[in-house]
């Protein structure tokens, strides 16, 4: 019998349980974690992802930190993007608990890394000028290697506070009398209260709770896109001042929204394997040692269903199945070859003025993209050419497909408190968040919302 239970041990789960364990130590607490443990989070193939093996739990997506931990890790102060928290609790409020996050981050191994601002930069009036617009936002670049550091800080101050239970997947939660029954495969736990943070790839556990606990939902949306690679330079006026620029266009074309995402100047881009499917993302490292001569970046187009369809997720997975399909993983072109119409292929790709950061299969994003998605991307570039020129040259590098998928919004009050009383739903499995900052956020205010009614 536990007071808490949290399943996941992501940024909500390991920021909630911070957070309680400061405010009230003498409380009994539970993570459950279908992944592993941090330094046991290692992929048995490396970077051969290509040929992923299904493992029971993947290293890269499950575990102490979630998908996020061998992310670059950047914690984005907004209310502009990475989620809709402020909807639930104000504006202030929001920025308060990122901030707080921000403090315990530099508490624990971050102190030597850089906020950036997009405040007062003459960067946003450029923007305008050309019908893009730049969010405004402060970051905090840890970098992939900080990153580590930090939760691996925050695993040594909690493990000696909290029983975790790593590689035990939660098969069901029920209610109780006195609060809620967590089953796993071999066992049965309980609890008074319960907090589910489990993420994007919980998502399908997540819709199977709901529907069991008679919990409303809505659908979400999924975004779909590519990661454009190019030679840091051209961004380097860019990121020197605010490393992550978010950056809206209203296609002309379509009037679709299309978005930069996950800014990574001197990074390398990565596969990345979700429910077995592989994508594409990008990282980057504080160690300048470690950083290589490329920027890049994804090029988002968000897609919104309503009836009748509405599993938005399963539309992002077949057109990542189908780059699957024709590339064996991620596929590359050059933008000189997609405007052309011709697919890219070895020798092109060789003789490019720009060395990949990933091994991919020269192929033609064209049979892969929907043309509407296709078409607001390569407007999206010849307008970003207008800020950052050589955006748009023959040999910047677009690998496909990345997707984002969106867990369906959770209805929740403005404690993110179910339905159910002492159920609370956080982190990106609600729907709600999208980023580090507002997932780690929604764990604080859920920790101080149990704590203040104890």
């Amino acid at each position: 019998m536990y007071d808490i239970i949290i399943i996941g041990a992501g940024p909500g789960g390991i920021f909630s349980a911070y957070e309680l364990t400061s405010l009230k130590p003498d409380l009994k607490i539970a993570i459950f974690e279908s992944g592993k443990a941090l330094n046991n989070r290692k992929c048995p193939i490396g970077d051969k992802v290509k040929t992923c093996i299904n493992c029971k739990s993947c290293s890269i997506m499950s575990g102490f930190g979630g998908a996020g931990a061998f992310s670059d890790g950047k914690y984005n102060i907004t209310n502009d993007f990475g989620g809709t928290l402020h909807e639930y609790i104000g504006k202030e409020k929001a920025l308060e608990l990122m901030r707080y996050v921000d403090q315990i981050n530099m508490n624990y191994g971050g102190s030597e890394t850089k906020l950036y601002s997009t405040a007062n930069t003459h960067l946003k009036r450029e923007c305008i000028k050309h019908d893009l617009h730049l969010l405004d936002a402060s970051v905090r670049h840890l970098g992939t290697d900080i990153n580590l550091v930090v939760l691996n800080n925050l695993y040594n101050y909690l493990k000696d506070r909290v029983d975790f239970f790593f590689e035990t997947p939660v098969e069901k939660v029920e209610l109780d009398n006195n609060g809620y029954v967590i089953k796993t495969h071999n066992n049965t736990y309980k609890c008074k209260k319960c907090i589910i943070s489990v993420g994007r790839s919980g998502s399908k556990w997540m819709e199977t709770v709901c529907k069991d606990l008679n919990i409303s939902t809505k659908s979400n949306r999924v975004d779909i896109g590519v990661r454009v690679e190019l030679p840091a330079e051209v961004f380097s006026h860019i990121t020197d001042e605010l490393y992550e620029s978010k950056i809206v266009y209203c296609t002309q074309k379509y009037n679709d929204r299309v978005r930069t995402f996950c800014m990574n100047p001197k990074g390398c881009v990565v596969n990345e394997n979700t429910n077995g499917i592989i994508t594409v993302n990008g990282h980057s490292y504080h160690d300048p040692n470690k950083q290589t001569k490329n920027t890049n970046f994804a090029l988002l187009v968000a897609k919104h269903f309503s009836e009748p369809f509405k599993n938005s997720n399963e539309y992002g997975e077949s057109i990542a199945r189908l780059s699957n399909m024709l590339g064996g993983g991620v596929l590359v072109q050059r933008f000189g070859d997609l405007i052309r119409g011709r697919r890219s292929n070895p020798t092109r790709i060789q003789e490019a003025f720009i060395t990949p950061t990933l091994q991919a299969t020269p192929g033609d994003l064209s049979l892969v993209l929907p043309k509407r998605i296709l078409d607001g991307i390569i407007e999206m570039i010849y307008a970003l050419d207008k800020i950052a020129p050589g955006t748009a040259n023959d040999d910047t590098l677009l690998y496909g497909v990345e997707v984002k998928f969106y867990n369906m919004e959770v209805e929740v009050d403005s404690n993110l408190e179910t339905c159910h009383k002492g159920l609370y739903i956080i982190g990106d499995g609600s729907g709600i968040t999208h980023s580090l900052s507002h997932a780690s956020a929604s764990g604080i205010l859920v920790a101080r919302e149990i704590a203040n009614n104890q």
